[in-house]
């Protein structure tokens, strides 16, 4: 396959027609869909002719202009010895297949350009995660106390103090000093429950600060923190992935050196034997018609095109070609767990009430849900999303003098009872808590413990029976990477079918990205965390969660599950192997022809209709025979 060579986008603008390759290849189509069917309607060639010259003119100057400039550094380009073919094909009358060729090149083009351009974007959004401005502080001389200055969050030092106060985001890496809050560092670990943060307790730039204020010691330059090595990495993971790895594309040098050099001795032969010009140049564009890969550039694209509408109409978005044929290469499945495996967001799995008080059930849940009401903390919303199939009556009764402790939990009276909800370290009287996969929260009624809340994460519902085929499409071990507790972790791989020995957990991103690497061979990569950028970007062919997945993620992946349907992923890949199949026999049957077509153009007489006929049908037959995969049977088998 050949493509046009794309100057990446500066603009943050990414609307399809802000790109000036789109521009040109929209006006290079739209003027060959005019000129089409004015020539087969039977129209005069002053209308239609200067519609194909726009074609050729607003898609073909750039490839050639790049072409001669790979000239001037004595490199032969595949693109100007397209623009060359299509420049021959009108000297000859076969304007129309040219001016298809050049459209295909632009096109090819500005789809280049704008993942491109949404890549670099979505980079810069990431940046955004860390706030502009810090709240510094500095001891003031003479008192106890300390001044507070605003500063740009860049100027910050290692060993500057600052202040991040609730809902504030925290702009540097560092550790507590003093003070206790709930971090949301979802960006950051993938972890879906926000994390309490104490004296000494790490903390991540760019993460948000619950209802507690904290005081951190700056420990990193704002050049080396966390989030700044995520966009580092994708950077230069997007950078390495060039579409230059497919067949086509590493032969394309070769290919054009050896056409051009036979199109000249097809004409220069014959003219030093007598030949007559006209003769030997019309044999000569006729060897350039039939030895032009119009059929090996259909051969790759109709497969793989049609394979990616298949796959969308199904809830499966490939960006490109040439990744849905790498995807079909994949010989290892690495999985992040939160929002992947999982759903990413805590729900009520059980009530144990304590004997001794002996509240029932429903009580206990309706007590709690009362006192968590005004509470955003993402387990509090579990808990009251779970008491909402109570009675109305049993529910909606008004909570009063409620009271948020960071670290500790809520307090409110309710029914004229205090009713405090929290962690079991802290409230737990010293008893340990249940054995839960996911996260115990204690009871406690006018000040004795009643009962505990149990929370967990649930599995998707496809993700074993996604798993287990795809372990059967590569026949190696599936691996489990994530920023969450190993206790966690192991606890998902284990209901999802991911041996123990693949789970590796407590990773920072780049920690994930080397875990890829790390792995070896054709590695696909499945997340949806701003955390997982690098990972999938790291990866052979990296697939995000389109309803879960973070903006980044999804533009530094190769493709996105619309619906968060993991059992596409096997689908996908299968298909994606057909595809290679129909390209691997489209590839054979076009240069079948094409050597025919030669052979008999050189050893005899390849009558000009006749040779364009040949071409014209192999690049027909191959174009349909790639279109098989449109069919809905071949998203199923």
């Amino acid at each position: 396959m050949c493509s046009c060579m794309v100057t990446p986008v500066q603009p943050a603008d990414t609307r399809l027609l802000a790109l000036p390759e789109a521009r040109w290849a929209a006006v290079s189509t739209a003027a060959f869909l005019l000129a089409l069917p004015c020539q087969l309607l039977g129209a005069t060639a002053w209308l239609w002719g200067p519609l194909y010259a726009a074609a050729y003119l607003a898609g073909g100057w750039e490839p050639a202009l790049e072409g001669l400039r790979a000239l001037r550094a004595k490199t032969l380009d595949v693109d100007l010895l397209m623009i060359v073919a299509a420049l021959g094909a009108a000297s000859i009358g076969q304007i129309m297949d040219g001016a298809l060729l050049i459209v295909i090149f632009a096109t090819s083009g500005a789809m280049e350009a704008l993942a491109t351009a949404r890549t670099e974007d979505s980079v810069r959004g990431l940046l955004g995660l860390a706030p502009p401005t810090a709240t510094r502080l500095r001891p003031v001389s003479g008192t106890p106390g300390e001044a507070e200055e605003t500063v740009e969050a860049g100027a910050l030092a290692i060993g500057d103090v600052i202040l991040v106060r609730p809902g504030e985001r925290v702009g540097a890496d560092g550790r507590v000093l003093d003070g206790a809050s709930d971090l949301d560092q979802a960006t950051i670990t993938g972890e879906p429950l926000p994390v309490p943060k104490a004296v000494g307790d790490e903390v991540f730039a760019g993460t948000l600060n619950g209802t507690g204020a904290l005081r951190v010691r700056v420990e990193r330059d704002p050049s080396d923190t966390v989030i700044a090595r995520v966009v580092a990495l994708v950077e230069e993971a997007s950078r390495t992935k060039a579409p230059t790895q497919l067949f086509v594309e590493r032969i394309e040098h070769r290919y054009a050196l050896g056409m051009v050099a036979a199109t000249v001795l097809v004409f220069a032969v014959p003219l030093a034997f007598g030949a007559d010009l006209t003769g030997a140049l019309l044999r000569a564009m006729t060897f350039m018609i039939v030895a032009s890969p119009c059929a090996v550039v259909l051969a790759t694209m109709p497969p793989l095109l049609s394979a990616i509408a298949n796959a969308g109409r199904h809830g499966v978005l490939i960006k490109s070609a040439v990744v849905m044929e790498r995807l079909g290469r994949t010989d290892r499945i690495a999985y992040d767990k939160t929002g992947t495996l999982t759903e990413g967001t805590p729900h009520l799995t059980k009530i144990l009430p304590e004997p001794g008080p002996g509240f029932p059930e429903h009580e206990l849940l309706s007590l709690a849900a009362r006192a968590e009401h005004r509470s955003e903390h993402p387990l509090a919303r579990a808990i009251v999303a779970a008491a909402q199939d109570l009675p109305r009556t049993a529910t909606h009764e008004e909570a009063y003098d409620f009271r948020s402790a960071p670290g500790y939990g809520v307090t409110a009276t309710v029914a004229g009872r205090e009713v405090t909800v929290g962690s079991p370290e802290r409230l737990g009287g010293g008893a340990a808590a249940p054995d839960t996969d996911g996260t115990a929260v204690v009871v406690r009624v006018d000040g004795v413990r009643a009962g505990w809340l149990l929370l967990a994460d649930r599995i998707r519902p496809g993700a074993p029976g996604a798993v287990t085929a795809l372990n059967r499409l590569t026949a190696a071990p599936p691996v489990l990477l994530t920023g969450d507790s190993p206790r966690a972790a192991h606890s998902v791989a284990e209901r999802t079918g991911v041996p123990a020995d693949g789970v590796r957990a407590g990773l920072l991103p780049h920690e994930k990205a080397e875990a890829v690497r790390g792995l070896g061979g054709r590695v696909l990569f499945v997340g949806d965390g701003v955390n997982d950028a690098p990972a999938l970007a790291a990866a052979h062919t990296g697939i995000a969660m389109g309803r879960a997945g973070s903006d980044l993620a999804l533009e530094t992946a190769d493709a996105v599950l619309v619906h968060d349907d993991l059992t596409a992923v096997p689908k996908a890949v299968a298909l994606s192997r057909r595809a290679r199949r129909l390209v691997v026999q489209n590839l054979c049957l076009a240069g079948a022809f094409i050597g025919v077509l030669v052979v008999w153009d050189l050893a005899g007489h390849l009558p000009l209709p006749l040779g364009v006929a040949g071409h014209e049908g192999s690049t027909i037959l191959v174009g349909l025979n790639g279109l098989r995969l449109l069919r809905e049977s071949a998203w199923r088998e």
